[in-house]
């Protein structure tokens, strides 16, 4: 188990009628907020009216930036910014999923900088500071409401890059489960797909395999998601599955799930960063897509002991030998996609096969980056299996 430092500031306001307290929380940060949120789902879920409500009550300010797409875009990043500053806005509010919550620490960042917000994805310069930013989560899934990490992409380059800093750690989460039942089915498995995916990286791809403790997190947190999932989507009004699978995604990606882990890639994430920043689809699905195939290819690499670990404790996989067992682990993995509607193949998302070399093209801008030791011939390999 490798040395570390785990470091984690945020706040989280969890349960149920938990939003009505962001404007007391806010109001210990500034007196005008930027409001980011997505396409209008607050406005019928009532998480729009809560957080207004409780902001004007607080005697807070706001200006209201919409519009924020599932993978936010670099154009209406830099138009939160603009709008920030022409408003003297001194904190941030989010208000959606990891898609608002991503595009809005770009905002807090980008706010406190005189160059170009994309410096700090493409490695110009470091994040030194940033606006207090707040958040009240409306979908599971990214972990964005307790890290300092965040995504964009660049529309005019096809790069979905990621920036972070310790500046960037929301000072606040509000999680109210209960504004996730009106979720749909799709958001819900593409939500759990993500989370699956964050804690799987680490524990696949860890130099150092003896962290007993940090291996038995990792399964735990698989078996809530699995579990929640399965329960929300025959009951979505079960407010104790919502509740759990809320906590869950969070802890999947707040750095608890990867401490003692050495070496560790991201590698599911950057290649499915090209499909989205080059197809726009769904993180989740496109998560789907590449994770069996991944686990296929690498089985031969770093052999069957981690996949069948996993497999024997999260889907209780019963094999004689640790072959037979990491099969059936990623025959579980699809099995549990398919159940939960979530693509498997490259063609359930209209990708042709014939594009595979432009995706790992695109890849290796984010592979490189990252210092992921993949090339472009293995990428193409990995996508393959996913035709």
């Amino acid at each position: 188990m490798k040395n570390f430092t785990f470091y984690n500031p945020v706040k989280i306001i969890f349960g149920k009628g938990t939003i009505e307290k962001i404007g007391a929380e806010a109001a210990v940060h500034g007196k005008t907020a930027l409001l980011v949120y997505g396409k209008g789902s607050i406005k019928k879920n009532g998480v729009y009216a809560a957080v207004t409500q409780s902001l004007k009550a607080s005697g807070l300010a706001f200006v209201e930036h919409e519009g924020v797409k599932s993978n936010p875009v670099l154009a209406h990043t830099r138009e939160g910014i603009k709008k920030a500053r022409e408003n003297k806005c001194d904190l941030v509010i989010a208000a959606g999923g990891g898609s608002v919550i991503d595009e809005s620490k770009a905002i807090a960042a980008g706010f406190k900088y005189s160059g170009d917000v994309w410096d700090f994805f493409s490695g110009k310069t470091a994040i030194k500071d940033a606006m207090p930013l707040l958040t009240v989560l409306t979908i599971p899934a990214t972990g964005s409401e307790m890290n300092c990490g965040f995504v964009i992409t660049n529309e005019e380059t096809s790069q979905k890059f990621n920036a972070a800093s310790p500046c960037s750690f929301p000072k606040v989460s509000i999680m109210d489960p209960l504004v996730t039942i009106t979720l749909p089915k799709t958001q819900t498995a593409n939500g759990a797909v993500d989370a699956l995916a964050h804690i799987v990286e680490g524990y696949f791809t860890t130099k150092d395999k003896d962290a007993a403790i940090t291996d038995e997190l990792v399964h735990a947190i698989a078996r809530s998601v699995i579990a929640g999932t399965d329960r929300i989507l025959a009951n979505p009004e079960d407010y104790n599955a919502r509740a759990s699978m809320m906590w869950s995604a969070t802890l999947a990606l707040n750095g608890l799930q990867a401490l003692g882990y050495g070496g560790g890639s991201f590698i599911n994430h950057a290649i499915e960063h090209s499909l989205s920043a080059l197809y726009d689809i769904a993180h989740g699905a496109g998560l789907a897509i590449v994770m069996p195939a991944w686990f296929k290819y690498d089985l031969k690499i770093s052999g069957p002991e981690r996949l069948a670990k996993f497999g024997r404790s999260v889907f209780g996989v019963a094999a004689a030998s640790d072959k037979e067992a990491a099969e059936r682990t990623i025959a579980s993995f699809e099995k549990w996609f398919s159940k939960i509607g979530a693509p498997l193949k490259l063609s359930e998302v209209k990708i042709p096969a014939a594009d595979i070399p432009k995706i790992a093209e695109n890849a290796m801008g984010l592979i490189t980056k990252w210092g992921i030791d993949c090339d472009r011939t293995s990428v193409e390999d990995i996508l393959r299996k996913a035709v």
